[in-house]
């Protein structure tokens, strides 16, 4: 399928040491195994001179103190802290300057951040997505880009995961109610 580069960004999600290398502290491997399709999709998109985002999770060490419910550390442990190895993105993506870098505090990379603006000043309608973890992260930031009317287009073979039903649910609801999904090799820029 053919994306009209003016209007398009990959997002590339979360691909942070604390889920893609074997040393971080919520590390699978299928995470570090899409480095490659994200780094293919992120070149092939430049060379047609689409925009590139990366999102980061992370946590400052006090964010969940007192929280009532919502504790992303209770649930999985400390990962991503703020200004830690395991919060940085992963050496082997190539991340420029042109580039915009969306620090997040939760699932969903539009919740109080500055992507939903600065798509919107640079024209974009269409969204590849890819990184980790294609059922959290992934799925909760497609789901608030299609709410925003955006056009959400997950790419199913650069997506990591814990399990692969996870995976395979995460495109699956993505394609059902509000997005599309897509394999690498069927993107094209025109």
């Amino acid at each position: 399928m053919g994306y009209d580069p003016s209007e398009t960004a990959v997002v590339v999600v979360d691909m942070q040491n604390d889920f893609c290398h074997p040393d971080g502290n919520l590390f699978a491997p299928p995470s570090e195994s899409a480095i490659g399709p994200v780094t293919d999709l992120v070149d092939r998109a430049r060379a047609a001179g689409a925009h590139v985002v990366y999102t980061r999770d992370v946590h400052p060490p006090e964010q969940f103190d007192g929280n009532h419910y919502y504790d992303e550390f209770d649930r999985w442990g400390e990962h991503v802290v703020e200004g830690t190895w395991g919060a940085e993105l992963h050496d082997d993506l190539d991340v420029r300057e042109s580039d915009l870098v969306v620090e997040k505090h939760t699932y969903d990379a539009f919740h109080e951040t500055q992507l939903a603006g600065w798509l919107d000043a640079h024209g974009v309608n269409d969204l590849l997505i890819c990184g980790t973890l294609a059922n959290v992260c992934v799925l909760h930031t497609a789901g608030s880009a299609g709410l925003r009317d955006y056009r959400p287009v997950l790419v199913t073979d650069a997506l990591g995961y814990i399990e692969p039903d996870h995976k395979a649910y995460a495109v699956d609801h993505a394609d059902w109610l509000f997005g599309e999904t897509t394999a690498l090799a069927d993107v094209s820029f025109d």
